[in-house]
């Protein structure tokens, strides 16, 4: 996929499992489509996490929105469940497979992201051939119980004064109140999970979001 369309659909990213829902995670991501997200990132992880036949079932029945509606299903880390849905891409951390052999697993057409933190990481993902990267955590998070130490806009607005111009999507702790020095830095999206998965209104939400993805 060319970098200008990877660049629309990471505009409102939403990223979600079962342990960030206190409702139902289809009926979560419903609403928040409708408020406007772009794209979507399946992850399942953390204590109380579903595995099995009920972590495949889950991840079919929110695919199954996505495609309704548009939006790109994405797998967070497991690529073997990816392959099986034949889902849109895969978002990998430093710790998975590198994007040039996941390319060779997922085959072409595929969106492959990759969290980076440092720039050395950020030029073996692209050197790897990554679609887009994950730059953060930005703020403080309590959605990730693995998250690396926070280092704000910086390195997005860093990557950006160097000419390098690969798709980038911010992430951790961002709102609606925070969201704008990450779009200003030179982010093309913002990956949220609580701030919508726990907004008493997933899809104003992400109408809150949007409208700022399109203002910045």
């Amino acid at each position: 996929m060319e970098p200008g369309a990877i660049r629309k659909l990471l505009g409102v990213y939403l990223i979600l499992g079962s342990v960030n829902c206190k409702r139902p995670p289809a009926e979560i991501l419903t609403e928040a489509i409708a408020g406007g997200v772009t794209i979507f990132q399946f992850r399942e992880k953390g204590a109380g996490s579903l595995e099995g036949s009920a972590k495949t079932t889950l991840a079919r029945e929110l695919q199954g929105i996505c495609r309704a509606h548009g939006v790109p299903f994405l797998v967070n880390d497991d690529i073997d469940l990816a392959i099986e849905l034949d889902a849109d891409g895969v978002h990998v951390g430093q710790d998975d497979e590198p994007a040039r052999l996941l390319r060779d697993r997922l085959g072409s057409g595929k969106i492959i992201g990759v969290s980076a933190h440092t720039p050395d990481e950020v030029s073996q993902a692209i050197a790897d051939g990554a679609d887009y990267l994950g730059i953060g955590p930005v703020y403080p998070t309590s959605s990730k119980d693995d998250a690396r130490p926070v280092q704000g806009t910086i390195l997005i607005s860093d990557l950006r004064r160097a000419g390098i111009d690969i798709p980038l999507v911010g992430i951790g702790g961002i709102t609606a109140d925070n969201a704008a020095p990450v779009l200003e830095a030179g982010a093309d999206g913002v990956s949220v999970i609580s701030a919508i998965t726990g907004a008493v209104s997933p899809k104003e939400a992400a109408q809150a979001f949007s409208k700022l993805v399109h203002t910045v």
